[in-house]
């Protein structure tokens, strides 16, 4: 038990730090995407936490399988150049004794990692598309920053404004630019005050603008008109946006998939249950693989590691893919990946073993 305890924390440390790196590169690019559509106005600054808590499960899922593997390779990597794994041996440690404890050990990780892939992230991603929607949804003056300039894509006008009470979202010292709809000529508009007003009789937005000034007129002529007037009232049109998430089948539950017999039902259904296996197969693939000569160095074998698992996962994803367009009429790809790899590590585990019973048969064969 002293044994399986000091695996398990070198293991599990290792994979903490992996997790956390690789959870901050994933982090950082959606962040960074996240804040380029703020700077555009496509959504409010003040949501990009939210949106990244929604889905940080999702990333979780696919951090913590490779953060158990790599541990796994560096916790072991320095127990075999440190030559404590010899010692291991020598006092008895079989390395199924080994993969037994490193096994047991992945398991808790697998119900984490089933956890999330099952419960949390479709709960995640459903929210996180109610929460992009409702931003995508809002109105041309919902998303202006004050102190800019801003495209209307509506008229093709240029609207500004001076400030925004970011309790009531009124707007202060408005100036909007474009062409008036029915007489066909430049408008210019000044308001001391406005704010966007929804009506529930009609279901219809506007803007109400508060003690300004419009003036209307072809430049270069000297008859415009000038309209000073306490409320203007202007209807805002609705923005047409998408209300299909990408993958309908990300934000379903469970549960219900379990009910569909659609085929992207089906492949997302597999898709979340191979995750927590993915763990299991990786943590046995890892145990062989962590065998390092002490000439050549901990991490000798980390990058073709990588690479392996990288590939492991890239087939998965192109399973559930193939599946989901239909070009293929196997209903079971992933799992045929899965068994491929799972064979894989069962014939890394114990190749000497293997190459010494190949060696017999062909004795007996003289």
């Amino acid at each position: 038990m002293i044994i399986f305890r000091y695996l398990s924390r070198e293991v599990l440390i290792n994979m903490l730090g992996v997790s956390v790196i690789s959870l901050l590169v994933i982090l950082s690019g959606r962040f960074a995407r996240y804040m380029a559509d703020a700077a555009a106005g496509k959504i409010d600054a003040a949501v990009l936490f939210t949106l990244i808590s929604f889905r940080l499960p999702h990333y979780l899922e696919l951090v913590l399988p490779l953060g158990l593997f790599i541990g796994i390779l560096l916790a072991y990597g320095r127990l075999y150049v440190d030559s404590e794994m010899t010692v291991l041996n020598a006092c008895g440690m079989s390395e199924k004794t080994l993969l037994a404890y490193t096994l047991t050990a992945a398991s808790s990780v697998a119900v984490v990692v089933a956890f999330f892939s099952l419960y949390l992230s479709p709960l995640g991603s459903r929210a996180a598309d109610a929460l992009m929607l409702e931003q995508r949804s809002r109105t041309e003056f919902e998303t202006l920053k004050a102190g800019r300039f801003h495209r209307l894509t509506s008229g093709g006008g240029v609207a500004y404004v001076q400030d925004i009470n970011p309790l009531d979202k009124t707007m202060s010292q408005l100036f909007l630019a474009g062409v008036d709809e029915a007489s066909q000529k430049l408008s210019i508009m000044t308001a001391q005050s406005g704010s966007t007003v929804f009506d529930d009789k009609t279901g219809k937005r506007y803007l109400v603008l508060q003690q300004g000034r419009q003036y209307r007129g072809q430049p270069g002529d000297a008859n415009y008109e000038v309209i000073d007037f306490d409320t203007y009232q202007q209807f805002i049109p609705q923005p047409t946006v998408d209300t299909a998430p990408k993958k309908p089948s990300d934000s379903m539950t469970t549960t219900d998939l379990m009910q569909l017999d659609s085929v992207e039902a089906r492949a997302a259904l597999q898709w979340r249950i191979s995750l927590p296996v993915l763990v299991m197969i990786v943590a046995f693939l890892a145990v062989p693989l962590s065998r390092t000569n002490p000439r050549q160095g901990r991490l000798s074998k980390l990058i073709p590691a990588i690479l392996l698992y990288i590939f492991y996962l890239v087939l998965v994803n192109s399973a559930r893919g193939a599946m989901e367009s239909g070009k293929t009429q196997l209903h079971y790809l992933i799992w045929w990946v899965h068994f491929t790899y799972a064979l894989l590590a069962l014939a890394l585990f114990n190749p000497q073993g293997w190459h010494r019973r190949r060696r017999a048969k062909q004795r007996v064969a003289a």
